[in-house]
């Protein structure tokens, strides 16, 4: 039964809905949900680039998919504001010209089987852990230029203008914001502060109502009231409106698989399923940690991808987790998945029977929407922690915020050299680790960086510190410390004793280069004794490296060391003299 409910994960919370506690409980959070998720799929679609209808039909199957195979319980899935910009900037490239808005959903709807399989082989094959090369410097940068780009991509909406030409984004919001200087549709701009107020005003004084649901049903009613989608010639003012939505669930489509098509939107594809999943794990864990829930990341991959390969098959397109209406999902009271199958119900009965009913909502409206929803994701805060933290993190999350808003609508482009600098600058840390001289004080047995602390050091025997694993990339850095050290001290030194206690990993390279630097040493007269290697002993007597030098170079402390040390030394003179004679005496 558990490997059953391993790969079926909501074995384990549907006997708890029969609690009525929990099944009412999780029905009023689905409910809380739909009302916040009709409009904003709506929405995303046409950020998208889709009609409004292929949100919802992202958010009828897909939703219940998601919820049923994942790990997390309350975790909202559904259309996402920066998973539909990423499909708006990938899907216009690749098509051909000319191509129809049918052709533009079997893209979009491609694509996000591209980015299902994508998911779900990585969950599939435990590899959940790749999301860690999408550093949390990259992914903030991302994300403030992605709110940025599309908040100012709704403008012309809000002004009811023309949209800027240019082939890149900040092109085009320059030309509508001229456009707008001069042909603001005063109407549609008040239609838009309307419900902008509404939401503010929700939010601020009545955080537990449907603020977006009633921006869409007030602004609405005032558009049918006034006709405002009908034609200046009859009265009307000519405002765009959603218009028709077709009504009835969506139908079962197969996507093309032209393989050339499928070639073009493979790093699209990826980068989607990846901020995506990040997107979805983050507030995962976040409600596991308050819920107190058990979290299988590799499930969650396969549960999200999944979903989306859901969405492909009934015109939907990519989805992923909400932070916003997971949110709302587990403040509602969300205790199982159930609760995310009745907003699908949802979202299914308002596709069969309420579609009329929004016929005159105003895309300026849900223009508002997009731009409410993504305003809390622009935070500059991060960056400047990060600046504090690690002064490399900051240049990162900054690289990536300027690459993405001058690349747009090109945003693989940002997150790509985003992560390869990242991981560029990891290494070039990683490169120089810590290398340090240890002394000590008269008459203390605390060993403490010599130079620091301005410490007398042993002029016969010298005792370092190194911190960091021990590679490829920093075996030479290692090397030449030590040969410096050597130099310096000319013809006095004899022994160095290296506390290895920081090394928790070394490669082939860094063993090579620790047998030559020993061979060498031991030519020139100085011996190299190792100790607390309990990081990577395993690995040097695997290597046949301790029996090829010998066990006497191994110590389990760095007393123990330098008791040989001074044992060897005998009646040296200079040894006698030296800071660390106390700390064996």
């Amino acid at each position: 039964m558990n490997k059953i409910a391993k790969f079926l994960p909501f074995l384990a919370w549907i006997g708890e809905i029969r609690d009525s506690n929990i099944l009412k409980a999780d029905l009023v959070a689905g409910l809380t949900v739909a009302l916040v998720l009709v409009p904003q799929s709506m929405a995303y679609a046409q950020l998208a680039g889709l009609p409004p209808q292929h949100g919802l039909y992202a958010s009828f199957l897909p939703v219940m998919i998601a919820a049923l195979m994942g790990s997390s319980r309350q975790l909202g899935t559904g259309p996402v504001a920066v998973v539909s910009l990423l499909t708006a900037a990938a899907v216009p490239t690749i098509l051909p010209e000319g191509a129809s808005m049918e052709e533009y959903v079997v893209y979009a709807s491609l694509l996000a089987f591209l980015v299902g399989v994508f998911q779900f082989v990585l969950g599939a094959l435990k590899l959940g852990f790749v999301i860690n090369f999408l550093s949390h410097p990259v992914v903030v940068g991302f994300t403030n230029a992605a709110a940025i780009i599309i908040g100012t991509s709704q403008l012309n909406k809000i002004f009811g203008v023309v949209k800027g030409e240019g082939d890149h984004t900040y092109e085009q919001v320059w030309g509508t914001i001229a456009n707008a200087t001069s042909d603001t549709n005063m109407i549609t701009l008040t239609i838009a502060l309307i419900a902008f107020a509404i939401m503010i005003a929700v939010k601020k004084y009545a955080p537990k109502l449907p603020g977006v649901l009633l921006a869409v049903a007030v602004t609405t009613i005032i558009a049918w009231l006034i006709d405002f989608g009908g034609s200046v010639e009859t009265g009307g003012y000519g405002g765009a409106i959603v218009g028709v939505i077709p009504e009835g669930l969506p139908p079962l489509v197969i996507p093309g698989f032209d393989f050339s098509v499928m070639n073009q939107m493979i790093v699209t594809a990826i980068t989607i399923g990846l901020i995506g999943f990040m997107e979805a794990i983050s507030i995962a864990k976040a409600m596991a940690a308050q819920t107190k829930q058990r979290l299988d990341a590799n499930q969650e991959l396969m549960g999200q991808g999944l979903s989306n390969v859901v969405s492909s098959f009934f015109q939907g397109y990519a989805v992923s987790g909400s932070f916003s209406r997971s949110a709302v999902n587990i403040s509602a009271g969300a205790v199982t998945g159930f609760s995310s199958v009745v907003t699908a119900v949802i979202v299914g009965i308002t596709l069969l029977f309420l579609t009329p009913l929004l016929y005159h909502l105003p895309q300026a409206t849900l223009a508002a929407v997009i731009i409410m929803a993504v305003i809390n994701l622009i935070k500059f805060a991060p960056i400047m922690h990060a600046w504090k933290v690690e002064k490399h993190d900051a240049i990162v999350a900054v690289t990536s915020f300027v690459l993405t808003l001058i690349f747009a609508p090109h945003l693989e482009n940002g997150i790509v050299i985003g992560v390869i600098l990242s991981l560029a600058l990891f290494l070039y840390r990683t490169m120089q680790p810590r290398f340090t001289e240890l002394s000590a004080h008269s008459g203390s047995t605390m060993l403490v960086n010599a130079l620091d602390n301005k410490l007398d050091r042993c002029e016969v025997v010298s005792i370092v510190k190194y911190s960091g694993s021990l590679y490829f990339g920093n075996a030479g850095y290692f090397e030449d410390r030590m040969l410096n050290l050597i130099a310096e001290k000319h013809q006095c030194l004899k022994y160095i004793i290296v506390d290895m206690a920081g090394i928790n990993q070394i490669d082939a390279s860094g063993e090579e280069m620790l047998a030559g630097l020993l061979d060498r040493c031991s030519a020139a007269g100085v011996e190299i004794l190792f100790a607390r290697t309990e990081g990577i002993e395993k690995v040097l007597r695997k290597s046949g490296f301790m029996d090829q030098f010998g066990e006497d170079r191994f110590y389990d402390r760095r007393t123990d060391a330098l008791r040989h040390a001074w044992k060897e030394l005998g009646d040296d003179e200079a040894a006698s003299h030296s800071p660390l004679k106390h700390l064996i005496s």
